[in-house]
């Protein structure tokens, strides 16, 4: 977190030391007091005669900004008060001085969930620790774990494995990994995703010439953009030919450490997009759309919090068709709860013949081919992110469209935890390991609620989300009945998973809205940890099956 002239220290901010801290924020205020001085309330829209005069202004300006939005950032979400306290006492000092400070864009961490349902940075709470430790490692706390830590133990879990993948050792130098995260990312449009890694790319010596577009990359990375599009949108159409022209072109070959370690973080940010998306993840605050240095309206209403939905109204739940009332909605969870209750006794006192249970298989198979993701037409990729992928109108298509067949993929045949597993951690020491314990928290992952309900066993309907889900992609488990998926999840809520996970960039607040109506946000951000590890899964299977197969 060096600041680009080195004259700044933002790495002593993140120390556990309160002596190192207070040395840190002295080294900052006195940079950002130098940076002031340099910049006089009169420049603020500066127009001096030589064209080189305006550029040197613009570019101190620019500077300054920098600074100032990374302390608004600390000033807002650092989990430690004197760094929290003094930030803002820095920016109000330069505020004084007559120059302009930023403020926050946006109502919280997420779009969808109102910020007073979210964990406020310096609550007494016992998930501060999980804060203190991300900020630590980071440098800053992303709206991404703010709302992930409605379920610590799975944050936990995730935090360990993304901090292993993109800074622990491997086979793969530390600026690959960044870019990699970008390359995947921006399959899906999402910019967020992007702003992150590119000042991460850059943090660890990226070359910036590479984010001009991916033909300014080395051609062993341009080489895996064929296998990031293909994962991302139809994983099962990955070959062991797709593999060997990876592992065998001479010049820019991947070793197959190398390669399982890219298809790793490939399969990550695809899914991680899905998160972003599905829980409606605001642009961090230090970032581009985070904040802004105009000054606020008289009413400090803006006409882009309307069409953001952040109008006031966040607590309330309309859906495509109106309002729901409380009553109406009470009742769709006392109908869940009575098909689940059903479905359990029906399957202990009768079991569906082999050939019935394949049918259902295909059927559901097939019908999830026409759950439409958006009412929204689609939109072209902008500039800024459809630049770090090729093809950019290469997207999903089901499996039944334009009479391509796919075969289905038994989980018998090839699995995670008899195949996968083992070929990651061969290849990847200790990530298969990390990733199968993420896969087991978010799968078993349960607090027995529902809604207002308590002492329920969820069972049942996590696990039609998940072999839904994995339904999409072909993947088939022998042993259970696909006749449930239809009775669990009911139409708008098959929308919202098929949207999520396969064009994650087309998620509304409307379709987040639309579905379970009268559960929690920690529900709803639960669900979102069934799809977005179900997603990768499906993705780790063809990957690595077909790597099996190149190795066989």
């Amino acid at each position: 977190m060096e600041e680009r002239e080195g004259e700044v220290r933002w790495d002593g901010l993140c120390s556990r030391d309160a002596g190192t801290r207070g040395a840190a924020l002295e080294n900052v205020r006195q940079a950002v007091l130098r940076r002031t001085a340099e910049i006089s309330p009169a420049e603020e829209d500066p127009s001096p005669e030589s064209s080189q005069g305006r550029s040197a202004s613009a570019t101190a300006r620019g500077r300054l900004n920098e600074m100032l939005a990374r302390l608004l950032m600390l000033s807002k979400r650092c989990p430690f008060r004197d760094v929290r306290e003094k930030s803002e006492s820095i920016l109000s000092s330069v505020q004084e001085l007559g120059i302009r400070i930023p403020r926050p864009l946006g109502h919280g961490p997420s779009r969808f969930i109102p910020e007073k349902e979210i964990l406020q940075v310096g609550n007494e709470d016992a998930r501060m620790h999980t804060f203190a430790d991300s900020f630590a490692a980071l440098g800053h706390l992303d709206n991404i774990t703010l709302v992930m830590v409605f379920h610590p133990q799975y944050l936990e879990s995730f935090l360990k494995t993304q901090h292993y993948l993109l800074q622990m050792d491997g086979p793969l130098p530390l600026h690959y990994r960044h870019y990699i995260g970008i390359m995947a990312a921006a399959r899906h449009q999402c910019s967020y995703l992007v702003n992150l890694h590119v000042n991460d790319f850059l943090h660890v010596g990226g070359d910036p010439k590479w984010l001009n577009g991916l033909e300014n990359a080395p051609h062993k990375l341009q080489n895996l953009g064929e296998l990031n599009k293909i994962l991302a949108h139809q994983p099962w159409l990955i070959t062991k030919e797709h593999i060997e022209r990876l592992l065998k072109t001479e010049e820019h070959s991947w070793s197959l450490a190398e390669l399982i370690h890219a298809v790793v973080l490939l399969t990550h940010y695809h899914s991680l997009a899905s998160f972003t998306f599905g829980c409606g993840i605001s642009p961090e605050i230090h970032c581009e759309g985070g904040h802004t240095f105009r000054l606020p309206s008289v009413s400090n209403y803006c006409i882009c919090d309307v069409t953001n939905g952040n109008h006031g109204v966040d607590e309330m739940h309309v859906s495509p068709t109106g309002s729901i009332s409380t009553t109406e909605s009470f009742c769709e969870v006392e109908a869940l709860m009575e098909k689940m209750k059903q479905l359990q006794e029906c399957r202990d006192e009768e079991e569906a013949s082999q050939e019935e249970m394949a049918t259902r298989f295909e059927r559901e198979k097939r019908e999830s081919m026409f759950v439409c993701c958006s009412e929204d037409e689609e939109s072209a990729p902008t500039r800024d992110v459809s630049r770090h992928f090729e093809d950019t109108s290469y997207g999903y298509k089901g499996f039944s469209r334009h009479g391509m067949h796919v075969p289905t993929f038994r989980v018998q045949d090839y699995s995670w935890e008899d195949h996968g597993y083992s070929l990651v951690n061969r290849l990847y020491p200790d990530v298969g390991q990390l990733i199968d314990e993420k896969f087991h928290i978010a799968y078993n992952l349960t607090y027995n609620t529902m809604a207002m309900h308590k002492d329920v066993d969820t069972s049942t309907l996590r696990r039609a989300i998940w072999n839904y889900i994995h339904c999409m992609f072909g993947i088939r488990y022998d042993d259970y009945d696909y006749g449930e998926i239809n009775q669990l999840l009911d139409r708008s809520f098959k929308v919202y998973i098929k949207t999520v996970v396969c064009t994650p960039e087309k998620t509304t607040k409307r379709m987040y809205d639309s579905f379970w109506r009268q559960f929690k946000h920690s529900e709803k951000v639960h669900v979102n940890l069934l799809l977005i590890e179900a997603r990768m899964q499906a993705e780790l299977l063809y990957a690595l099956r077909a790597i099996t197969h190149y190795m066989t």
